[in-house]
């Protein structure tokens, strides 16, 4: 299978092109100009064609000329945080990304199998009586980040309606794991920890909203959901991907403090604290493991020792990286 990952440099494209690795498949790599894959060993393995999806000339020769059999696309701004302060390149990056790729593709005469990458914030908060989240609940974006991944998923379906572009969707709810950057919750935590661990900063962890329930999965899990809906997701149909249960963000940092021998205090920090915060999201994944068998394998126990052990080693200087 030759497979085509946008967004192979991120942190979820590192990983899916590991596990595509894995599985057998032969993986090209779409990258910002002058991008690499922090990781000498994957980098070796992944051809890398450099390409600015928002030019169509560009990205309709380099479709042509990889011609695959299925496209990943999981290039995007992916910061909730970052897409408050610029929604603007928020929304050409994404959802104008998104549309020159798909004219690209048309374009190029290649037929390729699509997953395109949407989220959970696209449910926006949700009222308790309609947990777990199924994929047909209304759609509620909240967030500058949250409406252009709405625009991605609604994009993706109306080229498969009017172009019959072989586009399967899927909604990952909240996934991390090492190598994760520390823009986002557990890696925040576990970074915060490996520093007061090593004597690098005073003895607190600061913290946005802790009181919220999300669902936590782990990047190694969720890949191989990409590549199980890559493979038998119906046409223009979407799939919710996570555990189906609700953990609160409180329960992880205090999974990362147990593992922990030093003594840290925790605060709030206001500027950390994101307008419209969901109190309590979780999917309801039955539509996806019914047709896949898929589940998560790892526990979140494992995911929070991996990643505080990576931010140990990185914070420690033992871990090489951009």
């Amino acid at each position: 299978m030759r497979a085509l990952v946008t967004g192979v440099a991120g942190f979820a494209g590192r990983y899916l092109a590991r596990h595509l690795l894995q599985q057998g498949d032969e993986v090209i790599g779409l990258v910002r100009k002058g991008r690499r894959i922090d990781d000498a060993g994957l980098s070796a393995q992944v051809s890398l064609v450099e390409v600015d999806l928002l030019d169509l000339h560009e990205t309709r020769a380099a479709m042509a000329e990889v011609s695959p059999d299925v496209v990943y696309h999981l290039a995007a701004q992916a910061s909730v945080a970052e897409s408050l302060s610029d929604p603007v390149f928020t929304f050409e990056n994404n959802v104008v990304g998104q549309a020159s790729m798909f004219e690209a593709i048309l374009a190029s005469g290649v037929q390729p199998r699509i997953l395109v990458v949407g989220s959970n914030e696209e449910y926006g908060p949700v009222p308790p009586g309609l947990l777990p989240i199924k994929e047909t609940a209304t759609l509620n974006p909240v967030s500058p980040y949250a409406v252009s991944k709405v625009s991605q998923d609604l994009m993706a379906r109306q080229y498969w309606l009017t172009r019959r572009l072989d586009v399967v969707r899927v909604r990952p709810f909240t996934h991390t794991g090492p190598e994760h950057d520390d823009r986002f919750v557990t890696p925040s935590f576990a970074r915060q920890i490996a520093e007061i661990e090593q004597g690098l900063r005073e003895a607190v962890v600061r913290v946005g909203f802790i009181d919220g329930v999300r669902d936590f999965s782990d990047v190694r899990d969720i890949v191989v959901g990409y590549r199980l809906a890559a493979q038998m997701g119906e046409p223009g149909d979407v799939y919710n991907l996570g555990t189906g249960r609700g953990t609160p963000v409180r329960a992880l940092l205090e999974g990362l403090l147990e593992q922990s021998g030093a003594t840290i205090r925790v605060e709030i920090d206001p500027e950390l604290i994101r307008p419209s915060e969901p109190s309590a999201q979780y999917a309801d994944c039955s539509k996806f493991e019914r047709l896949t068998g898929w589940t998560p394998r790892i526990t979140l126990a494992e995911t929070l020792r991996d990643t505080l052990e990576y931010w140990r080693l990185r914070t420690s200087g033992a871990l090489a990286h951009s």
